[in-house]
């Protein structure tokens, strides 16, 4: 391979050196260059590589001159993580963006039982409800402890509906509460390419319990 390299990253063309992508000897990026080349090429002859070009630019500035970037953090470590460039992967996860991300909203999303589960079941039935609609809605009830879950269940036996459509998310043992679980719910959905917001759901007449203690309504936006 020649000492100057041409790249094709994801329709991105970049021209660097042998030595800056070989840097850190352990990587899957030095792996691609060394001995035998193992990646196609395109019609000019660079070495293609099928990943988001944009954020290679920061992977390569970091193997010149390891500055770690302070832009698109999220996008940036996901690449980091793909060419395994374990000194950018570390200095990545210290960094407050990452750290919240990683340590503090997942640990405690993993504390919340079936929360995947239950964000797909909402979307679920928000596409069944779309049908010649510009909105759809999602009763999601959230109880934070044993306590609140069976009240929940008490309040679920007077609303006037299929219980099956009620999301429900909890018990939960972590220092966040609801107000912290309606906006993971919110991003994440988001994340998912959905435009969503929420609300508390407004009791009908006879309802046990006030609604905002429990029930909230998730709308969906199609159009």
């Amino acid at each position: 391979v020649s000492p100057i390299v041409e790249l094709n990253v994801g329709g991105e063309m970049y021209t660097t050196t042998l030595s800056t992508l070989k840097k850190h000897p352990g990587s899957k990026l030095a792996e691609m260059f060394t001995g035998k080349p193992k990646l196609r090429t395109d019609s000019e002859g660079r070495f293609f590589i099928d990943r988001p070009g944009t954020y290679f630019k920061y992977i390569l500035d970091y193997l010149r001159s390891n500055q770690v970037p302070t832009q698109c953090l999220q996008d940036v470590y996901k690449e980091a993580l793909f060419y395994d460039i374990e000194p950018l992967i570390k200095q990545l996860e210290d960094s407050p963006q990452i750290f919240g991300e990683l340590v503090a909203r997942k640990q405690f999303l993993a504390r919340v039982p079936n929360y995947g589960e239950n964000l797909e079941l909402m979307i679920r039935i928000a596409r069944a409800e779309a049908v010649a609609s510009r909105r759809s809605g999602v009763l999601v009830c959230l109880v934070r402890t044993q306590e609140d879950e069976l009240r929940c269940q008490d309040a679920l036996s007077s609303l006037e509906m299929d219980k099956k459509s009620v999301v429900k998310f909890g018990p939960w043992q972590a220092v966040p509460g609801i107000a912290d679980l309606l906006d993971c719910i919110r991003m994440d959905v988001e994340a998912r390419g959905y435009k969503i917001s929420f609300q508390p759901h407004v009791a009908e007449k006879g309802f046990r319990f006030k609604s905002q203690d429990y029930f909230y309504k998730f709308l969906f936006t199609w159009w």
